[in-house]
């Protein structure tokens, strides 16, 4: 099983803590990773894109010249795609790029994702993440201390207003609780800071 050390938010050692090997130490599916991240992306598009087509544009219902004749090419509209101001041949329509995932597959990929984090050492555990009173400065020392000052996912056991507010203008930074965390947040950012309390949970929804 990994066993990665407890901080607390001054960033001093307080002891360590034996992760489950089933969520923390699991192999590293790379091919799921892949899959599961593309279909995130995928889901955060609108789909809300569109094009008129020469059906669509305004205008155009008179024949521009004559046939034949004139010397010129012939033409039947003056909204075909080839004209300025015409319609645009084969553009993209509203759709949806909705892809789904199984929850086993997601299961996989969430383990997958937080063993490359402790395989990388980018995983901390802070004993209790709290502040009592909203302020960003004490957050930002907190990251500092725990040499995160780049880009980091802090995750809580439970929604606590104070931290996500207090976090919630450091760039870089985004809060979760452990029902809301996602691959590509865990891969995203530089480093997975776990409130001691959180990993439990963790441990309980991502295990099989």
């Amino acid at each position: 099983m990994p066993n990665v050390a407890i901080y607390d938010m001054a960033g001093k050692e307080k002891g360590s803590i034996e992760l489950s090997a089933e969520v923390f130490g699991a192999e590293v599916n790379e091919a799921v990773l892949h899959s599961v991240v593309r279909a995130y992306l995928l889901n955060q598009r609108q789909g809300t894109q569109s094009t008129l087509t020469r059906a669509e544009v305004s205008g155009g219902g008179i024949k521009p010249w004559k046939q034949k004749g004139t010397g010129r090419a012939r033409q039947g509209s003056t909204r075909s795609p080839q004209w300025t101001h015409g319609g645009i041949a084969f553009g993209p329509k509203p759709r949806s790029w909705r892809v789904s995932i199984n929850k086993k597959v997601k299961r996989i990929a969430i383990q997958s994702a937080l063993s490359s984090k402790v395989n990388a050492g980018e995983l901390v555990v802070v004993d209790k993440i709290a502040t009592a009173e909203y302020k960003t400065k004490n957050i930002v020392n907190m990251l500092a201390a725990l040499g995160a000052d780049k880009k980091a996912l802090i995750v809580l056991p439970t929604v606590d207003e104070k931290v996500i507010k207090s976090a919630s203008n450091i760039p870089g930074v985004k809060t979760a609780i452990p029902g809301t965390i996602n691959v590509y947040d865990i891969l995203k950012y530089e480093k997975l800071i776990v409130d001691e309390a959180a990993i439990k949970v963790i441990e309980e929804v991502y295990a099989k």
